[in-house]
């Protein structure tokens, strides 16, 4: 590197949607602290790896994703949930990495890794369970807590790594819940809900940058404004997201069913601008099952609640994830999760067999079911679910759905998501420029439209152009070229 030439750096992002708003929190840290950004780790002088830290398959990409940088940059660096949760056990068994830095490394993480190219190697964190940083609801965190860094809260900073029309927005982190088998508030911490403010100044940012829909991101987005003295403060905060001028769609994702109350249900489906869908945390149906997981209801409940949103809004989007072969799962009790699989018409579902999570309460209950098993129970689940929600997407025939459009391919075809399609999660739709109304009509990445649905493979579905309901305006600027830092959240 010659002198005066910015320092390169890639950043590899792991998990879920929350990591991506974390990486791009680093990516505008980084840019300021005089790094220039590039796509590919064989391009730069350090590789920033943003792990994910929850179940196996998942610390085991994090895992293989360090070891795969190790071999051409100057330094590989581990941030995010599995360096915050292991810290220093996880350097000694990784010397691969150079650094294993923690959420407090994050607001002078361009110093660090500065440091790192320099030759430093600094001492990995001992980790210590956040939970007693970040202090269970209300928040009045005390003096020993006040730098304890979340990320995406307090002074933020941001810088968009793509172009799509659809942006994640974090409106809290942490939880309060204690469910058995989860580790995440051991190393998220408690539950910490961004002000209105910020979220609102971030969202103006995110539409300015060419954001069309916004996907509010949390642990728990059922718990937004406890801590803040207003259980009604996520009712309050969707219509004011939804009126924000250029966005044209708001999802929530992260639902607690026993958390989503008849005046949240009411706002999330009945709110112009706030797509019906419903994302809702189920993980089984038995209620023995659900209670050793710590969590309520069961399958009355559940199929209960599903009602009262299709009530709402018919065409509900709905979408749950679930758990087979939790610790003392009978036969009947995944008879009663299949049950309410075939009656509780999902759009999406993710099947994951249970696996032990160190520092739970699960990995100390009888009645663990051996690997094959569980394995065995998880393709039995898998095939039953494959079958229901490709049948679910072929009754959606018929019908007229909005797409956000965020990709047009070389020969001009338009695909998008429709308001039941999470991007990215949920299978999408290919929008077919064929008929009346698309007499020299040229879609772009952003519009709006309404279009008719005339065929289903699997999830995914096949429409036909009715009308442009909403143009994209202008393209924002282009990633990593705007001022990374959100109006009204100035640090």
């Amino acid at each position: 590197m010659s002198a005066g030439q910015a320092r390169r750096v890639a950043l590899v992002t792991l998990g879920c949607s929350r990591n991506e708003v974390d990486s791009e929190e680093l990516a505008a840290r980084l840019a300021a602290g005089g790094f220039q950004l590039v796509d590919e780790a064989a391009e730069a002088d350090a590789v920033l790896v943003n792990t994910c830290g929850f179940v196996d398959v998942a610390k085991k990409d994090s895992i293989d994703a360090l070891l795969a940088a190790s071999g051409g940059p100057q330094a590989v660096v581990a941030v995010g949930c599995l360096a915050e949760r292991y810290g220093a056990e996880l350097a000694e068994s990784l010397p691969e990495a150079d650094a294993v830095l923690g959420f407090d490394a994050y607001p002078d993480i361009a110093d660090r890794l500065s440091a790192v190219l320099a030759g430093a190697r600094p001492a990995a964190h001992v980790p210590r369970d956040r939970r007693a940083l970040l202090p269970i609801t209300p928040v009045e965190r005390p003096r020993a807590a006040a730098d304890v860094v979340v990320p995406g809260h307090g002074s933020v900073v941001r810088r968009r790594l793509d172009d799509s029309p659809v942006a994640a927005l974090k409106i809290s982190s942490g939880c309060d819940r204690r469910c058995s088998f989860c580790a995440i508030p051991s190393f998220r911490g408690s539950h910490v809900s961004r002000p209105p403010q910020d979220i609102l100044a971030e969202a103006e940012w995110l539409a300015g940058q060419g954001a069309r829909e916004l996907v509010l991101v949390s642990e728990n987005s059922t718990s937004y404004g406890k801590d803040l003295g207003d259980l009604r403060a996520l009712e309050k905060l969707l219509p004011q997201l939804a009126a924000t001028p250029g966005i044209v769609r708001v999802r929530t994702v992260y639902l607690q069913p026993a958390e989503t109350r008849p005046s949240l249900l009411e706002v999330l489906l009945t709110t112009p601008g706030v797509a019906p869908y419903l994302d809702l945390s189920f993980q089984h149906a038995s209620p023995a099952v659900l209670r050793r997981m710590r969590r309520f209801g069961g399958a009355a409940d559940f199929l209960g609640l599903l009602r009262r949103g299709r009530s709402l809004a018919p065409a509900l989007g709905a979408r749950s994830n679930f758990i087979v072969g939790f610790p003392g799962e009978t036969a009947e009790d995944l008879d009663m999760l299949a049950d309410f699989l075939e009656q509780a018409e999902l759009d999406a579902v993710g099947i994951f067999g249970y696996s032990d999570e160190e520092g739970t309460e699960a990995v100390g209950l009888p009645g663990k079911i051996a690997e094959g098993e569980i394995e065995d129970r998880r393709a039995r689940i898998v095939d039953l679910v494959e079958q229901l929600t490709a049948a679910r997407a072929e009754r959606r025939i018929g019908e007229t759905v909005e797409v956000l459009v965020d990709e047009i391919d070389e020969d001009g075809h338009a695909y998008g998501c429709a308001a039941h399609q999470q991007r990215e999660v949920d299978g999408a739709c290919a929008v077919r420029l064929a008929g009346p109304a698309a007499d020299g009509v040229a879609l772009a990445v952003g519009d709006l439209v309404a279009a008719r649905v005339t065929g289903a493979e699997g999830v995914d579905l096949v429409t036909e152009l009715v009308a442009v309901l909403d143009r994209a305006s202008a393209p924002g600027p282009a990633p990593g070229e705007a001022d990374p830092v959100p109006a009204g959240a100035r640090p």
